[in-house]
Protein backbone atom coordinates (compact mmCIF):
# COMPACT_ATOMS: atom_id res chain seq x y z
CA UNK A 1 0.00 0.00 0.00
CA UNK A 2 1.74 3.57 -1.34
CA UNK A 3 -1.42 5.77 0.06
CA UNK A 4 -2.66 6.42 3.58
CA UNK A 5 -5.58 5.41 2.34
CA UNK A 6 -4.95 2.22 0.58
CA UNK A 7 -2.38 1.61 3.89
CA UNK A 8 -6.17 1.82 5.94
CA UNK A 9 -7.83 -0.50 3.78
CA UNK A 10 -5.18 -3.00 4.33
CA UNK A 11 -5.61 -2.70 8.23
CA UNK A 12 -9.64 -3.17 8.38
CA UNK A 13 -9.47 -6.12 5.56
CA UNK A 14 -6.96 -8.21 7.93
CA UNK A 15 -9.18 -6.90 11.24
CA UNK A 16 -12.27 -8.54 8.80
CA UNK A 17 -10.61 -11.36 7.79
CA UNK A 18 -9.95 -12.31 11.21
CA UNK A 19 -13.39 -11.59 12.97
CA UNK A 20 -14.66 -13.58 9.55
CA UNK A 21 -12.36 -16.35 10.64
CA UNK A 22 -13.20 -17.14 14.06
CA UNK A 23 -17.18 -16.66 13.23
CA UNK A 24 -16.73 -19.26 10.78
CA UNK A 25 -14.97 -21.85 12.68
CA UNK A 26 -17.56 -20.95 15.33
CA UNK A 27 -19.97 -21.56 13.13
CA UNK A 28 -18.21 -24.49 11.84
CA UNK A 29 -18.07 -26.18 15.82
CA UNK A 30 -21.92 -25.75 16.22
CA UNK A 31 -22.95 -27.20 13.20
CA UNK A 32 -20.43 -30.15 13.85
CA UNK A 33 -21.52 -30.77 17.63
CA UNK A 34 -25.43 -31.40 16.42
CA UNK A 35 -23.82 -33.53 13.35
CA UNK A 36 -22.43 -35.17 16.36
CA UNK A 37 -25.36 -35.84 18.50
CA UNK A 38 -27.59 -36.70 15.07
CA UNK A 39 -24.82 -39.28 14.78
CA UNK A 40 -24.58 -40.27 18.51
CA UNK A 41 -28.41 -40.76 18.20
CA UNK A 42 -28.97 -38.38 21.26
CA UNK A 43 -32.11 -36.63 20.82
CA UNK A 44 -31.75 -34.50 23.77
CA UNK A 45 -28.53 -33.18 23.37
CA UNK A 46 -29.08 -32.59 19.98
CA UNK A 47 -31.52 -30.56 20.26
CA UNK A 48 -29.71 -28.28 22.69
CA UNK A 49 -26.81 -28.26 20.16
CA UNK A 50 -29.12 -27.26 17.43
CA UNK A 51 -30.73 -24.33 19.82
CA UNK A 52 -27.17 -23.19 20.23
CA UNK A 53 -26.52 -23.64 16.83
CA UNK A 54 -29.28 -21.43 15.57
CA UNK A 55 -28.06 -18.13 16.75
CA UNK A 56 -25.17 -18.23 15.89
CA UNK A 57 -25.75 -19.01 12.03
CA UNK A 58 -28.10 -16.17 12.10
CA UNK A 59 -25.11 -14.35 13.46
CA UNK A 60 -22.53 -15.13 10.95
CA UNK A 61 -25.52 -13.96 8.72
CA UNK A 62 -26.00 -10.78 10.22
CA UNK A 63 -22.38 -10.15 9.57
CA UNK A 64 -22.09 -10.98 6.03
CA UNK A 65 -19.38 -14.09 6.50
CA UNK A 66 -22.25 -16.33 4.82
CA UNK A 67 -25.03 -16.00 2.85
CA UNK A 68 -28.82 -15.91 3.92
CA UNK A 69 -29.98 -18.71 2.29
CA UNK A 70 -26.99 -20.91 2.96
CA UNK A 71 -27.72 -20.60 7.22
CA UNK A 72 -31.39 -21.21 5.89
CA UNK A 73 -30.47 -24.16 3.72
CA UNK A 74 -28.58 -25.37 6.79
CA UNK A 75 -30.91 -24.73 9.53
CA UNK A 76 -33.13 -26.86 7.51
CA UNK A 77 -30.90 -30.06 7.53
CA UNK A 78 -30.17 -29.79 10.71
CA UNK A 79 -33.40 -29.36 11.49
CA UNK A 80 -34.77 -32.14 9.80
CA UNK A 81 -32.00 -34.31 11.10
CA UNK A 82 -32.79 -33.59 14.81
CA UNK A 83 -36.73 -34.03 14.13
CA UNK A 84 -36.06 -37.82 13.05
CA UNK A 85 -34.66 -38.42 16.53
CA UNK A 86 -37.88 -37.71 17.98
Amino acid sequence: ANKKSAEKQARRSQTLRERNRNLRSKLRTEVKKVRAAVTAGDGQAAKDALTAAIPVLDGTVTKGVIHANAAARTKSRLSQAVAKLG
